[in-house]
């Protein structure tokens, strides 16, 4: 980067060396970035956006106060560990503004690129002058399962590196278009998009599919990760809940949540388990399991909200692969 300064008689031009941001999803791979010889500096997104209400001005008070409120309610998150955890974290990248390269690390998961959208709209607003790549890991050569940033060697990492994809500006405004569309409240504008392929975010395709296939079914109204929830307690057997959330997590290859996540499903769908000791479903859990009847009468939760849309105002139709607004 140069800059020309002026005095009355020549022009200076002074050589500014570039300098590099990493933005990184979360502090697991922040520490394993801190040991590679990578240079610059570091944020940890200490979020995870694919759940619960989003607003689309990512940073402004009302957006975090509705991250707070959702945090706070399911996750029992008190105000001085989001301040510590998140707020702190954000000021932190707020402060950073002189660095002219900005270097994303996420994964192929819906829970990393919902969060990867968000980071880029704020970006698009508050860093317009910055170049923008994304080092993203999923797919590996000759191996049929998507790997994590945390999985892979420090060769394939480096590499990953060397390869960043540099993000265009029509990339970035793409970013921010799917950004606005997941906070509004109408998903079907999401699944009618079909222009994935003009833009580099080899995994964003995937995981807006995945998360449209969120809402309930039509069948029975539990959505695609309740139910497979249901199948993984009913077909494996397992001994312990504890166990239970283990093999989910071993089966989880598209959505990437944490087991707090998952206890929080077993917990909405409680009255469909009969024991946890060993791992039972009551007949009723069975017969939804089955389609054979709906739980979506049985739901009282109206405030569920999957970015800015009402998880039951909407249900999933997984023959057609479209969402029917009730």
């Amino acid at each position: 980067m140069y800059i020309y300064e002026f005095n009355s008689e020549h022009y200076y031009l002074i050589t500014i060396m570039s300098s590099i941001l990493h933005i990184t999803n979360g502090d697991s791979f922040t520490n394993r970035l801190r040991s590679l010889p990578i240079k610059g500096e570091i944020i940890t997104w200490r979020e995870m956006l694919c759940e619960g209400k989003t607003l689309n001005n990512v940073g402004s008070e009302n957006f975090w106060k509705t991250r707070f409120d959702f945090l706070s309610k399911n996750y029992k998150v008190s105000k001085s560990k989001f301040i510590e955890r998140t707020l702190k974290e954000y000021r932190s990248l707020c402060n950073h503004k002189q660095q002219d390269q900005i270097v994303l690390w996420f994964e192929y998961d819906l829970f990393c690129q919902i969060n990867m959208l968000a980071v880029v709209s704020w970006l698009k607003m508050h860093r317009r002058y910055a170049e923008i790549s994304i080092v993203c890991s999923g797919k590996v050569e000759g191996q049929q399962k998507m790997f994590g940033l945390n999985e892979l060697t420090e060769d394939q990492l480096l590499n990953l590196y060397e390869n960043k994809t540099s993000l265009r500006q029509d990339d970035i405004e793409y970013a921010d278009y799917i950004w606005q569309l997941y906070c509004s409240d109408n998903p079907i504008r999401l699944e009618n998009l079909t222009d994935f392929d003009k833009y580099r975010f080899p995994y964003l395709k995937q995981a807006i599919g995945a998360h449209i296939k969120r809402f309930p079914s039509i069948k029975n109204g539990l959505n695609v990760v309740e139910n497979n929830l249901l199948h993984v307690a009913n077909s494996q057997k397992p001994k312990t809940k504890s166990q239970l959330v283990e093999k989910v997590l071993a089966d989880d290859n598209t959505y990437g949540f944490g087991d707090i996540q998952y206890e929080k499903i077993i917990t909405s769908l409680k009255p469909l388990f009969g024991s946890f000791n060993p791992v039972r479903l009551t007949k009723k859990g069975k017969e939804i399991l089955d389609q054979q009847t709906s739980y979506y009468s049985c739901i009282q939760d109206n405030d569920v909200y999957l970015g800015g849309a009402l998880k039951y105002n909407y249900l999933y139709n997984g023959s057609t692969n479209r969402i029917l607004k009730l």
